[in-house]
């Protein structure tokens, strides 16, 4: 292992640089092996010199073939969910639901803005609904897409596989296959930015004069 030419390259992610997870990455550069590396303050792990520094866990470990974590608190419970690939299977299944909670988030948040109501009671709805929605309010509420907790053009890497393994079995998915034209648009005009970026396509079509009039009349207790 310390023959670097003998060594056939493959890229680990390393989430963590503290300590421990400094520690390892440093032994797996030095055995060789193509580095990416993820920690919650960016500087520490530039300053290790390693390798690409990635913005999010997700960015690192996104074309790794092996996941280090070394965290003090992101691991989470384990849960057994059958043979080998069956969480692989599972986790485009979850990210396929991350697209769609969030595009009728996106949706619901601005058609509610739209129709005179203040945009944190909305967001207070959908959050209320769907408790996950919180760690992205600034998305929705005040179009702040940085810094990235899931790349658009991640998801879409993953609505593209969901949707192949999807195909090969008699499962209907329209939902799921209109999320990924939604989500690839997005993506297509701005991949680096955090999921809550559909919104913005919502953002730019104004209600129509018919819509604002009633919105108004309604306000002041007139009628036409």
């Amino acid at each position: 292992m310390n023959d670097k030419s003998s060594t056939h390259l493959r890229r680990i992610a390393i989430l963590g640089t503290g300590k421990m997870g400094s520690a390892i990455a440093t032994r797996l550069f030095d055995a060789g092996f193509e580095i990416a590396l993820w920690n919650r303050t960016r500087s520490r792990a530039e300053a290790l010199g390693l390798g690409m520094v990635a913005e999010t866990p997700a960015a690192a470990a996104g074309d790794a073939d092996i996941i280090v974590s070394s965290l003090t608190s992101v691991l989470g419970s384990m849960r057994h969910v059958g043979p080998l690939g069956s969480a692989a299977r599972l986790k485009l299944v979850a990210n396929s639901m991350l697209a769609d909670v969030v595009l009728a988030a996106a949706e619901l948040q601005v058609a509610g803005e739209n129709a005179g109501l203040d945009p944190d009671e909305v967001f207070w709805a959908l959050r209320r609904l769907v408790p996950a929605l919180e760690p992205r309010r600034g998305g929705f509420v005040e179009d702040r897409h940085v810094p990235t907790l899931f790349a658009l053009r991640d998801l879409r890497k993953d609505l593209d596989l969901a949707l192949a393994l999807f195909g090969r079995s008699v499962a209907e998915t329209p939902i799921t296959r209109s999320a990924c034209e939604l989500i690839g648009a997005a993506a297509a005009m701005t991949p680096e930015l955090d999921i809550t970026a559909v919104a913005r396509p919502y953002r730019r079509v104004r209600p129509s004069p018919t819509l604002q009039t009633a919105v108004a009349s309604g306000a002041t207790g007139k009628t036409e």
